[in-house]
């Protein structure tokens, strides 16, 4: 089992930076992934990036190629996503989510975090 916890988040003018944290604890096993995901009020959640525990690969969605970056730190079980160059269309509720597994669904969500870019 796997708890979430994320922090960051707020309202931010177009072009600047925020940084997102989601520090998991588990009672068993090791972290298999741990990812980003956004929604937008009546749409459906959307896919931002990956990184596999076990050997640092990441992975991103195009739209935040080259302004977003997942970083870790596999010792305090902990997954950032520092966003650059932000817009109004990056505004939505920010979910990490885990997985104990390589692959498949992410059993584990955090409990969002909103993000507001203002133009």
């Amino acid at each position: 089992q796997v708890q979430l916890v994320e922090s960051g988040g707020g309202l931010v003018q177009a072009g600047g930076s925020l940084r997102l944290s989601c520090a998991a604890s588990l009672r068993t096993g090791n972290l298999g992934r741990m990812a980003w995901f956004r929604q937008i009020p009546g749409k459906e959640r959307e896919f931002v990036g990956v990184v596999v525990w076990n050997d640092g690969r990441i992975f991103y969605t195009n739209s935040v190629k080259g302004r977003f970056t997942i970083s870790r730190d596999a010792v305090k079980n902990t997954v950032y996503l520092q966003m650059n160059r932000l817009t109004p269309e990056d505004t939505a509720v920010y979910y990490c989510a885990a997985s104990q597994e390589y692959v498949g669904s992410y059993g584990y969500w955090g409990q969002g975090t909103q993000v507001t870019v203002s133009s």
